[in-house]
Formats: C-alpha cells, structure tokens, sequence
C-alpha cells in the first residue's frame, strides 16, 4: 500500500497520539463515541452523573426516573409502617399488607405534596418525616425538571450514515472512496464542514506506531444539507490509498474517522456528529442506490431507509 509520508498530519491524531491499534478496535464508535475504557476511578465518583443522564436513551432515562420515584415511596412507606399505623389517621386497612398500601400511598401523596387529606400524620415523628419527605420530593422535581429541561433543549445533530464505505467508480476510468449521510430531522443544518481522518498501524524500529493522515476530499463544505450527501474521496496520485489491496488494510488495521460540523438554524448553534469506518466495512466495485425519486407533482421524495443501499458494479 502506497502511503505518501509528506502527508503525515502529527496534529490530526484524534487524541489518541501514537498508540496503535489492536485487535481491529476502531477509535471512534460508529455511534461517535471514543472506544477508551476507563478505569481507576472511584465507585463513588459523581463526576459523570449528569452527562450520563442527559446521554442516556429516553427509555433508561424514565426507567431510572421510575425506579427512584418507586424506591423513594417504598423506602418512606416502610418508615411509616414500622412507626406505627396509628400515627397515621384515616387509614383503614386491617392486614399488614392494606396497612403497607396505605402508607404508601399516603407517601406518593406526600412527596409530590399533593396531600389529599384522607390520610394524615398524627405525631411529632410521623409529621416530621412527612415534612421531610415533601422537602425530598421538591428537591426531586426539580431536579428531574431540569434533566428534562436538559435533554429537550440540548442540541444534537441526528444524522445517519451508509453502513458501508464503498470503492466506486468516479469520473472517466477513476475510483473514489465514498459514503454518504443525511439528516434524519426536518430542521435546516447550514454551513457543513466535513473531515475524514484516515489512519493505519505502522512499524517503525520493531514497534506499531499510529499514523494519521486527513484525507482530501472531492466536496469538504455545503451551504445546506437538503437532501444527502455522498463524501468522496478521489483515489488519485496524491490519495494515500492509490494502490490499496484489502490485505494490506486488514495487516495495517486501517479505519476512517469521520467527523461532521454544521450549523442548526433551530437552536442557533454549532452541532457535530462523529462516525468512523473500517476494513470490514468496505466494499469494493460498487455504488450507491439513489435515494431520491420524484411524486406526480414533480416534488424531490428523499427515502431515508436507502441510505446504505448499493450495487455491484
């Protein structure tokens, strides 16, 4: 494999500097996501709590939600039951598990300070730990308001990608390396800049060694993504991949960093999108299915579920 060493770029190395990569382990995710593990951090270390739950999909959100809403009351009504049922009035089950429904029912109503009267505390304990609890239960809100608050208000690019990366025909008698995206949302992203990092395991003295190279692109910017976008990447005398053979990408355990800027005109603000590729994920001598089609009026129908479709050619 032909790889021109005047393109090393030593700034463009994602971070990870020289350290080389194993057992085929792509950098970045293909959900953009760094591929690091951590490790040596406390147990108890709070410092992520916030992204994680800002980052975490809607359905571990309101599962965690529900699971601290239910510990919450469960842990209150077995404070209550074992005070004592006749420091609650106006409960009026007569076996351990009515007097426990009771209580926690008197709890859920407590901690969202509903308070709807058929059951009340009676006592200095049981009216403390009621007031306690309302105190808890404001806290929580609030605190779940905000989260909410967070996660619609966060801007985020939705952008899919081709699962593969083809080697296609481009131009007379040339080949390119392509994929392509497009924005699964109808909003309008405007001023996208695109950067494909292309790097590979080197051997220098005896040692692998990662090398980085920002490949040249045919289209780095468009003014607005209205339908998709193919990136490509002409394999040409000056391309670090002219005499590419798929051996040769499995032994250097080559991959493609793609990372995406633009312009939300909904939020006003800069988002990014990140993905990356590898050997695996290459297909050689096809190209891509056309993803737009026209209706009776004339009217351009972009048909997001032909976003990897391809053809041998």
């Amino acid at each position: 494999m032909a790889i021109h060493k005047q393109q090393t770029n030593p700034e463009k190395d994602l971070g990870f500097g020289p350290q080389p990569v194993i057992k085929n382990q792509p950098l970045v995710n293909k959900d953009g996501s760094v591929n690091v593990k951590r490790r040596g951090l406390s147990r108890f270390n709070t410092a992520d709590n916030y992204h994680t739950l800002i980052k975490m999909s809607w359905g571990k959100f309101w599962l965690v939600v529900l699971s601290g809403y239910l510990a919450a009351n469960l842990i209150f009504s077995s404070i209550y039951v074992l005070i004592g049922m006749d420091s609650l009035d106006g409960a009026s089950g007569d076996t351990t598990g009515s007097h426990f429904l009771d209580a926690f029912f008197f709890s859920a109503q407590t901690i969202s300070t509903v308070g709807y009267g058929h059951i009340s505390p009676r006592g200095v304990v049981a009216n403390s730990v009621a007031a306690f609890e309302s105190m808890i239960g404001l806290l929580a809100f609030a605190l779940a308001t905000g989260l909410l608050y967070g996660r619609f208000s966060k801007p985020s690019a939705k952008i899919i990608y081709s699962d593969n990366i083809l080697i296609a025909p481009y131009k007379e008698n040339g080949r390119g390396l392509m994929f392509r995206l497009a924005n699964i949302r109808k909003n309008v992203l405007i001023d996208l800049e695109v950067e494909v990092i292309f790097s590979y395991n080197e051997f220098v003295d005896g040692k692998p060694t990662r090398r980085f190279f920002t490949l040249d692109l045919e289209r780095k910017y468009v003014s607005l993504l209205t339908l998709n976008w193919t990136i490509v990447h002409p394999l040409d005398a000056n391309s670090p991949l002219i005499d590419m053979i798929y051996e040769d990408l499995e032994t250097y355990q080559v991959s493609f960093s793609v990372l995406l800027k633009a312009f939300d005109d909904t939020f006003s603000q800069t988002v990014h999108s990140r993905t990356s590729y590898t050997a695996h994920d290459m297909v050689w001598n096809a190209k891509f299915v056309p993803m737009f089609s026209r209706d009776e009026d004339g009217r351009i129908e972009l048909d997001m579920s032909k976003i990897s479709e391809y053809d041998k050619v």
